[in-house]
């Protein structure tokens, strides 16, 4: 599976009524640690097999999901399940940290 692009208007859907959990990679185009994370987030979206959704939300497209979030810092792992927040963590991190924040 790829990525969902997850916007205001897909929100609902995608994070809220999902009955898989959803990791969310909140990032902007202009933000480098963001993009060394990008191609692992990819990578884990392919591996998905259907046990959990991987959306990225550009804070700068979005930026009422981003104030919704409280994001103050990018990149930002969110890990929703049941419509609520799991788990999060701030930064860089290796595939492995992302894939234990499902599992907390």
């Amino acid at each position: 599976m790829n990525e969902i692009i997850i916007t205001n208007e897909n929100f609902d859907k995608e994070v809220l009524q999902s009955d898989i959990p959803v990791i969310i990679d909140f990032w902007a185009t202009w933000c480098g640690p963001c993009k060394m994370l990008s191609p692992i987030i990819e990578e884990i979206a392919k591996e998905a097999n259907g046990e959990y959704k991987v959306g990225k939300i550009n804070i700068d497209e979005q930026p009422e999901l981003a104030n919704a979030f409280q994001i103050a810092s990018i990149p930002t792992i969110v890990v929703m399940e049941n419509g609520k927040v799991k788990n999060s963590a701030v930064g860089y991190m290796p595939k492995q940290d992302i894939l234990d924040l499902l599992h907390r």
